[in-house]
């Protein structure tokens, strides 16, 4: 275990002098490169502002206006037929939109009902378990200029369907309801 330590002691120190090696011998000024990388960092940075409010008002709106606890209640008679705690609905429906509202979520949860209950092992599976889809199409692809995400769209919110489904079985495999 000790050797484990070491390695990652010294895996970042390593990969900093391979690339500084590497452009040396490649003959590309790395100081330039990395301040030329800083300045278009900052850049894209502040063309995703714009994105990030958007985002940030919409979840605002989402929760305060009470949508979210009327879709929690509609749906908790069948949640509760399927074995599914109604708690961990509003994770599930923030995960995708906002990591750090469902980081809230999921630090409330474990705080009111422990980490070591079946909802905070399921909130937390769920956390680790999925993505934030809107946010990355939002950010990412509207910080390149995409347009079109329709099918990424449908495809990462098929992901985290499935990795909601995945962690509601395997926590519920290994540490039961």
């Amino acid at each position: 275990m000790q050797w484990l330590n070491s390695i990652s002691l010294w895996i970042i120190p390593l990969l900093i002098g391979f690339i500084l090696i590497y452009a040396v011998i490649k003959k590309v000024p790395a100081y330039e490169s990395f301040v030329e990388g800083g300045k278009e960092g900052i850049g894209m940075a502040f063309s995703i502002i714009p994105f990030l409010v958007g985002m940030l008002v919409a979840i605002s709106i989402f929760r305060a206006s009470g949508a979210l606890d009327a879709f929690v209640d509609l749906l908790r008679p069948f949640l509760d037929k399927i074995g599914v705690p109604s708690e961990i609905l509003p994770l599930a429906i923030i995960r995708p939109i906002s990591g750090n509202a469902a980081l809230g979520m999921t630090s409330d949860l474990i705080a009111v009902h422990g980490p070591d209950s079946y909802i905070g092992r399921l909130a937390a599976t769920i956390q680790g378990s999925t993505d934030t889809t809107f946010y990355v199409l939002t950010v990412y692809f509207g910080a390149v200029g995409i347009k079109k995400m329709g099918d990424a769209l449908k495809v990462g919110l098929l992901a985290d369907l499935v990795g909601i489904a995945a962690a509601i079985l395997v926590v519920t495999f290994f540490f039961g309801y």
